[in-house]
């Protein structure tokens, strides 16, 4: 692995928690050799994750709507910051840079950005593993409907799979890398 995609939210969340987990996730993907891409703001989980790659040495690739450069400050000083015309575009560029997918806690974007890229997975438009940081639980309800969806007969058991979930994002990149 490469590159890592990380959605992540551009707020910090309740209690630290959630930055500290941002943080430490940074830190790895860097220590692990592994570039970081995200959505290139210096505000939120986004900014900390970015922050603690570059402050291990990682490189971190940033991915930002023009709409969105003033409203969620883009972040300067990473490796590079490319600045796209769109919403379309950033997960297009996005996607294109990664080898795979990680979500943090987050919020409505975070969501929309994992389901569009494990949609693109269950149509066969790519192959890259996503994996989702349930942190502290954040993410135990939505496991539960997608779990729903599955029983339901909506969700095809396969297309359930491509999606790996753990509290631990470092038990996420060694699934990645077997």
């Amino acid at each position: 692995m490469k590159r890592i995609c990380v959605f992540c939210g551009s707020s910090d969340g309740n209690g630290t928690r959630y930055v500290e987990n941002a943080a430490a996730l940074g830190g790895l993907l860097a220590r692990r050799g592994i570039g970081l891409v995200y959505g290139g703001a210096s505000v939120g989980t986004m900014g900390v994750i970015a922050d603690a790659a570059m402050a291990e040495g990682g490189e971190v690739y940033g991915v930002i709507p023009e709409h969105l450069q003033r409203a969620e400050v883009s972040h300067h000083g990473l490796t590079e910051l490319y600045v796209v015309a769109d919403m379309h575009q950033r997960k297009a560029k996005m996607a294109e840079l990664s080898d795979g997918f990680l979500a943090l806690p987050g919020g409505a974007g975070t969501l929309e950005e994992l389901f569009e890229v494990w949609t693109w997975a269950q149509l066969g438009l790519h192959d890259k593993p996503i994996g989702l940081v349930d942190t502290d639980g954040y993410y135990q309800q939505l496991v539960s409907f997608i779990d729903h969806m599955t029983s339901e007969g909506f969700l095809q058991p396969a297309t359930r799979d491509l999606l790996a979930i753990d509290p631990d994002p470092a038990v996420l990149l060694d699934k990645f890398t077997a």
